[in-house]
């Protein structure tokens, strides 16, 4: 038995059906019954808990074999990241009460940052379960390629896409989150011992500008990228009700400066195989199916 929290998501969702077309069996941890049902109807065991909530999270875990773990996105944290401290206290104690066989724990790019940044959450969630004698396979991935699921409608509708990514010919290390189902899926079948760190990208790093003229193609369309100046990010992420925006502002620096990177640069990352063209197709298409 395989459990899977975050199976809602884009990415746990494609660690299950992964599985399930393994012919493994899969446990789904959900928070909504309402939202269990699509995988009940696919032949998951459907287990309600919460991330926060150490006594429900270890019902869900007993008796797996292996256990997939990725947290919600927090896009405005409180000062010193309380909300990372306490999920990272949660998950330790879960995986000290009922260790599943190995865990796949879904972190990313930049955790380990040596500047703090919006991702120093998942490694002061990563610091806190690698105490735990686990076998644990910590994955990172790049930034997703389905960021760029907010740049469709400018894309179509005014043909200018802002970009907070600048230069806008820098090449930023990207991946698919079909890509990153596909390699946790993979990772949580494998045996290993001891604690591992896997760091994945796409086949090739994308810059901006890239984006822009991907667009532009699939749409048939002229599309360019605009530059949102570094000045302005602090009145705008507030003017957007953000209570806390420098994480955020930092991670974006880190981006662009370059001191969010692999720990073993891009020589050393696994490479997916899911292009920026055949995403952003996707996600123009869904976009036109809802309407939007």
């Amino acid at each position: 038995m395989y459990v899977i929290v975050g199976i809602t998501g884009q990415v746990g969702g494609a660690v299950g059906r992964a599985l399930l077309e393994a012919g493994q069996s899969v446990r789904a941890v959900v928070r909504d019954a309402a939202k269990g049902r699509e995988w009940a109807d696919r032949g998951c065991e459907v287990a309600l808990a919460n991330i926060e909530d150490a006594a429900s999270l270890t019902a869900a875990f007993r008796g797996v074999e292996a256990a997939f773990v990725m947290v919600p996105s927090n896009f405005d944290p409180l000062p010193g990241f309380p909300e990372a401290q306490a999920i990272g206290a949660a998950l330790k104690s879960v995986l000290q009460a009922a260790p599943p066989g190995r865990v796949v724990y879904l972190s990313t790019i930049g955790a380990r940052a040596s500047q703090s940044n919006l991702l120093t959450q998942h490694g002061i969630i990563e610091e806190a379960i690698s105490t735990v004698p686990v076998p644990l396979t910590v994955l990172r991935p790049a930034w997703f390629m389905e960021n760029c699921s907010w740049d469709v409608a400018p894309a179509r509708e005014r043909g200018i896409i802002p970009s907070f990514l600048q230069p806008l010919d820098r090449p930023i290390p990207m991946v698919a989150t079909a890509d990153i189902g596909r390699v946790a899926a993979e990772l949580l079948q494998e045996r290993w011992s001891g604690h591992r760190v896997v760091e994945l990208e796409g086949p090739k790093r994308i810059t901006p500008n890239e984006i822009g003229t991907t667009f532009a193609r699939l749409l048939g369309t002229p599309v360019r990228m605009e530059v949102v100046p570094r000045e302005s990010w602090e009145t705008l992420f507030k003017s957007q009700g953000m209570k806390n925006p420098m994480p955020r502002i930092r991670m974006l620096d880190g981006f662009n400066e370059g001191w969010i990177e692999f720990e073993r640069g891009e020589a050393g990352s696994q490479k997916g195989s899911v292009t920026l063209q055949s995403v952003l197709k996707l996600l123009i298409e869904r976009s036109r199916a809802v309407g939007r």
